[in-house]
């Protein structure tokens, strides 16, 4: 099995991708491009739309269209192109603070992470964004990261992940879906620190966890940025596989194809050295590859 590159096209920081299963469609955003981007993967061609702010993450809706965390609020659009209507802003500052990773849970909530882009308060946290019953209910889980991602459920929902890239963790809780409450904080992995010394070349470094992926065994997907690879664990956090890949700093996998067995991962270019373009020229590609286990379908959005 080997990687394989949707198309030739190239974005600055793709991240977010999830397979739409009855558009038969791969969407994800370009964060720094301002951009969100959905592709025939069969066709090879893909469509972008610019946003007005910085796009963190996505999610399909029940309804149609699309929910987006932008840098400046959270947002619905009713189709692909669509009037952007606004749902709710998120109680961080957005001068120093965006929408990162995220994605809904298995009853819509649609859940979003934040950054802390001058790394120096962990003012980084996640909430939720219930619209079920109307009004947006937004509530905080969790607080104190520098970057948040790899934001994903076990399949019984039982169990929550997310990580502070940055500070190389994989955090877990036992999570109720039905009170949408955490508990029993945990590392899941605690991956080892970039060397000081540290250069593309350098192999000994495995990178630290950015966005995340779970097939239907509980295995745990990490892409790790800055690793060139996308690390597999079993549920009890044991390092199961490794699979290179073709970019440096891959960001974030999915599972798509009508088995879900193809691996999808987006990767980044922005602010990476010439020398390390060189040597990896489709860095900031989507790539994919069969699997043999299938993964967790997206969820859907509900409002």
């Amino acid at each position: 099995m080997s990687w394989q590159p949707l198309s030739q096209d190239t974005f600055e920081l793709g991240e977010s991708p999830f397979w739409h299963p009855t558009e038969q469609q791969l969407y994800w955003v370009d964060i720094p491009g301002k951009k969100l981007l959905r592709a025939n993967v069969y066709m090879g061609t893909v469509q972008a739309w610019d946003m007005p702010t910085e796009p963190g993450c996505i999610a399909p809706a029940a309804s149609g269209g699309l929910v987006i965390a932008l840098r400046h609020g959270v947002f619905r659009a009713r189709e692909w192109g669509g009037a952007l209507e606004p749902i709710v802003t998120l109680p961080y500052n957005t001068a120093v603070v965006r929408a990162n990773d995220g994605k809904c849970d298995a009853l819509g909530r649609f859940w979003v992470g934040t950054i802390d882009e001058p790394k120096a308060r962990r003012a980084a946290a996640l909430f939720s964004i219930d619209c079920r019953r109307g009004a947006p209910e937004v509530v905080q889980h969790a607080a104190g990261a520098l970057t948040g991602n790899g934001l994903a459920w076990s399949p019984d929902n039982q169990t929550i992940y997310w990580s502070d890239t940055p500070n190389h963790v994989v955090h877990a809780w036992d999570y109720d879906l039905q009170t949408n409450t955490l508990d029993g904080q945990r590392s899941f992995q605690q991956c080892a620190p970039k060397p000081a010394d540290w250069t593309f070349e350098t192999t000994s470094y495995a990178g630290r966890p950015d966005g995340a992926a779970v097939d239907v065994q509980g295995n745990y997907y990490a892409a790790m940025f800055e690793g060139r690879r996308i690390c597999k664990f079993a549920p009890d956090g044991t390092l199961l596989t490794e699979y290179p890949v073709p970019a440096q700093c891959p960001t974030m996998p999915c599972f798509g194809g009508e088995d879900l067995k193809t691996l999808y991962v987006t990767t980044a270019r922005h602010g990476r050295s010439a020398a390390e373009l060189a040597a990896m020229p489709l860095s900031g590609a989507v790539f994919s590859m069969r699997v043999d286990v299938p993964g967790l379908p997206v969820n859907f959005f509900v409002d």
